[in-house]
């Protein structure tokens, strides 16, 4: 049994583009769909058949398939003509003619159903990208440039990784190829360390009619010596002279966001720590504090006279600091 001629069953020839393809399916595909021709076998049969040539003549790499087995069965055949004729006929000849029957189904069907199977939609995978910020940014609010690098489909041979049953040269028969791309992102006021943003859609692009995936920024707040962070809370620490801890001031201090007048209490020991209420990150409505912890300095570059007041400080001293030790 011969293999199904699909050129023969569209009524093209072997030569036919894919606009002739797609032209002369739409009618037959009219003539003979159940609806209009009726729901009976024969009609039924031969809208399979109309479907099954078409799908497998537009799909490039599917019809190099048919036609590479097209040629394979027409050498057989010719060879199977010629061997006969000069074969000595015998009343019980146990020549047999070669079965076509399995070569559409072992050869070309199944690499066809893998193709098909690997063109159904598929979404695209997500990316995570670390996302850098200061604290005041963190507490204000911001907005960032974002570099990212994702996948496409490839343009060439649109994620199907052959053009013309050869691997594709525009992605190297991966199906997709790498992107640049440039994104302005906002930063919402008082975000948290670690926390992540979600951008839809901007991770790697999805193919055959998959989702996108999604762009997550990975937020981390820079920790350095001016401030630290304990949750919504700010801590940083803040130098006091001998003198300022003695009689007590009101120095001002640096907070995110500007400075502040600080209340130094007479008599206040280095390690010493003071809360200002409602001058940390907010978070979910949740605002919390600036805790100032106060180290007592003493200037490298005293002048002789301070030295001298020391002097008269350590003379006058009746306290022994260590006396509980």
């Amino acid at each position: 049994m011969k293999t199904k001629d699909y050129y023969k069953i569209l009524e093209i020839s072997e030569l036919a583009t894919d606009a002739e393809i797609k032209s002369a399916y739409r009618k037959l595909a009219r003539k003979y769909h159940p609806d209009i021709a009726g729901a009976t076998t024969d009609a039924i049969t031969k809208f399979k058949a109309i479907n099954e040539a078409y799908n497998t003549l537009i799909d490039k790499q599917a019809r190099y398939n048919y036609d590479a087995l097209r040629r394979l069965y027409s050498y057989a055949q010719k060879s199977y003509t010629s061997s006969s004729s000069t074969a000595d006929k015998k009343e019980d000849n146990t020549t047999s003619k070669p079965n076509f029957n399995n070569f559409w189904s072992e050869f070309v069907q199944p690499k066809r159903a893998k193709e098909t199977s690997s063109n159904l939609p598929k979404d695209g995978s997500d990316i995570t990208t670390e996302v850098v910020i200061s604290l005041q940014e963190a507490y204000s609010g911001t907005e960032k440039k974002v570099n990212i690098l994702h996948t496409a489909p490839c343009p060439h041979c649109k994620g199907r990784k052959f053009v013309n049953g050869t691997k594709c040269a525009e992605c190297d028969g991966k199906g997709y190829v790498s992107e640049h791309k440039r994104l302005t992102v906002k930063i919402p006021a008082g975000i948290k360390n670690g926390y992540k943003i979600r951008i839809v859609g901007e991770g790697n692009q999805g193919v055959f009619g998959g989702k996108n995936g999604n762009l997550y920024l990975l937020i981390k707040i820079e920790n350095n010596s001016d401030f630290k962070y304990d949750g919504v809370n700010i801590t940083k620490t803040i130098p006091i002279t001998p003198f300022e801890a003695v009689l007590g001031a009101d120095i001002e201090i640096p907070v995110v966001g500007g400075k502040l007048t600080m209340k130094i209490f007479p008599n206040t020991n280095s390690g010493q720590k003071f809360r200002l209420q409602g001058q940390g990150l907010t978070k979910n409505g949740v605002t919390g504090d600036l805790i100032v912890t106060v180290e007592i300095k003493i200037p490298n570059n005293l002048s002789a006279e301070e030295r001298e007041l020391y002097k008269k400080l350590a003379k006058l001293s009746t306290s022994d600091i260590r006396k509980a030790f």
